[in-house]
């Protein structure tokens, strides 16, 4: 993987994200741009490499929720229902015991507050895989992909890992050896849901300036994304007084986040960091600090620039 190359006018390349992503044992892929209705400076490593998306394809979804709220095809108050067939383990609704009654906007809370898989699922079932495929259509993200939803992803594991449709996950990969789990569909990013840098940042900068839905959806978006509770990776780098809203996305080797990061003096950035480790320990603090590490160095080289 190379860095990728641009006139300096208008693109820098970080030479120092090399070691902040060697120094936690990951490969990485960044993109870091200013919000603004054209691309000025940008900040690039491995920008346009396919990645896993992982759950940071909910932002997708969300854009989704919020043009269909808009449209007046989805009440956000209406109430469903969250049934056995969505818990398929994880935080919030996912991993609860019983069936549990939300409403449409809370469930779009839980999915991008906490990354609840079960939320997501169902938002998606309501909304229909067409009309989250729109947005990447409309939004002219070229590189990006969805082969679905959580369930989706799962059945994909269980499929690689020899299992039936009423297998039970943590079983199937407690037994896989390590060879198995790297040979995973989910962990190949032309294989799975995946994505650019590039792309995911387009994505963001489009919420942020009304261009993905209206403005008042776009606004809904970005308040919801503001919530999200994890402060191990993007925020952990970043002053106290800057504001973050963003999505991370986890599965085996890899960890991402992608958000915009809002200055006291009002300027945003949107940044894009997807790694991949080399190794299958659930734990992996340094990867996680790579992140917000790498958002950081970016995020600043822009910020010394004249635009």
């Amino acid at each position: 993987m190379t860095n990728a190359t641009a006139s300096m006018t208008d693109t820098q390349t970080v030479p120092d994200v090399a070691e902040i992503f060697a120094d936690a044992g990951a490969t990485g892929f960044l993109h870091a741009r200013e919000i603004g209705g054209t691309v000025g400076p940008e900040v690039t490593f491995g920008a346009d490499e396919p990645v896993v998306l992982a759950s940071v394809f909910k932002i997708l979804v969300l854009t989704a929720f919020v043009r269909a709220v808009a449209a007046g095809e989805l009440d956000p108050t209406e109430r469903t229902t969250v049934t056995a067939r969505y818990r398929i383990g994880g935080v919030g609704t996912a991993g609860f015991a019983d069936d549990v009654e939300a409403s449409w906007r809370d469930l779009a809370l839980n999915m991008m507050s906490m990354s609840d898989n079960a939320a997501t699922d169902i938002i998606y079932h309501r909304l229909g895989g067409e009309a989250v495929n729109r947005v990447i259509t409309d939004l002219g993200l070229r590189s990006t992909r969805l082969i679905g939803c959580c369930e989706d992803l799962f059945a994909s594991v269980v499929s690689d890992l020899g299992g039936a449709a009423d297998s039970d996950l943590d079983e199937l990969f407690t037994g896989a050896t390590a060879e198995q789990i790297l040979a995973l569909d989910v962990v190949q990013p032309l294989r799975t849901s995946h994505s650019t840098p590039r792309d995911v940042t387009t994505l963001l900068n489009a919420l942020w300036t009304d261009t993905a839905a209206p403005a008042e959806a776009c606004r809904q978006a970005r308040d919801i994304m503001a919530l999200q509770i994890w402060p191990h990776r993007l925020t952990a780098a970043f002053p106290g007084d800057v504001r973050i809203a963003a999505k991370t996305g986890t599965l085996p080797t890899w960890r991402n986040e992608a958000g915009v990061v809002t200055y006291p003096d009002g300027r945003q950035y949107a940044v894009a960091v997807f790694t991949q480790a080399a190794s299958l320990v659930d734990r992996q603090p340094l990867v996680d600090a790579s992140i917000g590490r790498a958002a950081f160095a970016a995020v600043e080289q822009l910020r010394a620039r004249t635009v």
